[in-house]
Formats: C-alpha cells, sequence, structure tokens
C-alpha cells in the first residue's frame, strides 16, 4: 500500500491550502481514511478522518469549522482543504488508511487505528 500526499508549502496566516492523498494497492473505498499532524518537538495528533463512504466525518477540535475533509472514491484520493489557516497550523501532515469500521469517534483519532502512512507533506503558515 502506498499513500502519496501533497499540496503543502509556505503560506500566510489566514490563507488557505489544499493537501491532497492518493492511495494505491489497497481498494481505497472500502476504508477509514485520516489526516495526521506533527509539529517540531510534539507528538502526532489527530486532524480529521473520514469513512469508508464519506458519510462520517471527525475532526479535532481545533481545526473544526477550518478544515474539510473529504474522498474521491473513483480517484483514490482523500483531500483536507484548510482555511483561515494559523502559525500553529504549521507541521508534517500525513494521510493514514485505517479501517473499515471504527466503534466509537474516539477511534478515528487514534495512530494506531491505521495501518498504513504517507511521507508526509511539510505545511509552513508564517504570521
Amino acid at each position: 500500500v502506498q499513500l502519496q500526499a501533497s499540496g503543502g508549502g509556505l503560506v500566510q496566516a489566514g490563507d488557505s491550502l489544499r493537501l491532497a492523498c492518493v492511495a494505491s494497492g489497497r481498494t481505497f473505498s472500502s476504508y477509514t481514511m485520516g489526516w495526521f499532524r506533527q509539529a517540531p518537538g510534539k507528538e502526532r495528533e489527530f486532524v480529521a478522518a473520514i469513512n469508508w463512504s464519506g458519510g462520517i466525518t471527525n475532526y479535532a477540535g481545533s481545526v473544526k469549522g477550518r478544515f474539510t475533509i473529504s474522498r474521491d472514491n473513483a480517484k483514490n484520493t482523500v483531500y483536507l482543504q484548510m482555511n483561515s489557516l494559523k502559525p500553529e497550523d504549521t507541521a508534517v501532515y500525513y494521510c493514514a488508511s485505517g479501517s473499515r469500521y471504527y466503534r466509537s469517534s474516539y477511534d478515528y483519532t487514534r495512530p494506531q487505528n491505521y495501518d498504513y502512512w504517507g511521507q508526509g507533506t511539510l505545511v509552513t503558515v508564517s504570521s
């Protein structure tokens, strides 16, 4: 399974970016996809997740209302639209592929519940 993330870059506070992650080697439409991020010196943290059909989404409180996760199963791609970016959003963003079903919203947020990870794309937000 390969996950290729792209779309990162250097932007100013208030700007927008859209990340994309293309998956191969697995039936993309059967699995939950998630976005996580890791800032320098910090642990990897959950950002957003979307279930296999796109009917269920979960967001970290820090990004809710600003970020939108979506997926296009025909293109094997998951997106993360990031609006109103803040300097504290600066991090390496990783996409991940998980299970088909999760028992609770909390399960979507746990990195250990995802089996495959992309290489990450750097997002830097200047103030």
